[in-house]
């Protein structure tokens, strides 16, 4: 049985190693890459307050694919250099945007929606994926947040 929980008194930094540590021990030993970003979405919602939506977009055939997440339902495919999503994946670089109103091209898959964080995964030099962090209040997300996702990405790259 698996039974995660964040601690609130825990700053962000050891929270997120928190979170890399837990996701390490639950994708270690298991091939399936679906499994695994599932597993880790799962544990990024639950130990991550303030979320309205935690998941993962997949690259295939040069377009990002909706993967397992939690959340409202969400857009199937984001085209390269569109959104959020789209730009992280293109740029292979993480983007902070504490109003998503004011990003240009946003693509709004849930209205409520405020701010966003998306990390690219990277695999031999390529972005295979990327971590996409919603959030209904405004600048929610900040660079120890972003950090902390980027440790994770790099951590789970090679089973996702």
């Amino acid at each position: 049985m698996y039974d995660y929980r964040a601690d609130p008194a825990l700053a962000k930094p050891d929270l997120y190693r928190e979170i890399a540590d837990a996701a390490d021990a639950l994708t270690t030993g298991e091939t399936d890459s679906v499994a695994n970003m599932a597993n880790v979405a799962a544990l990024l919602w639950q130990m991550l307050p303030g979320l309205n939506w935690a998941g993962f977009y997949r690259m295939l055939d040069g377009e990002l694919v909706l993967g397992p997440f939690c959340g409202r339902p969400a857009c199937i495919r984001i085209p390269l250099g569109k959104g959020v999503c789209g730009t992280a994946a293109a740029e292979g670089r993480s983007q902070l945007v504490e109003d998503v109103h004011a990003f240009p091209g946003h693509i709004a898959c849930d209205a409520a929606s405020r701010s966003e964080l998306v990390v690219p995964v990277n695999r031999d030099g390529k972005v295979i994926a990327v971590i996409d962090l919603d959030s209904p209040e405004l600048a929610h997300f900040d660079a120890d947040d972003m950090a902390g996702v980027e440790t994770l990405a790099a951590r789970i790259s090679a089973r996702i």
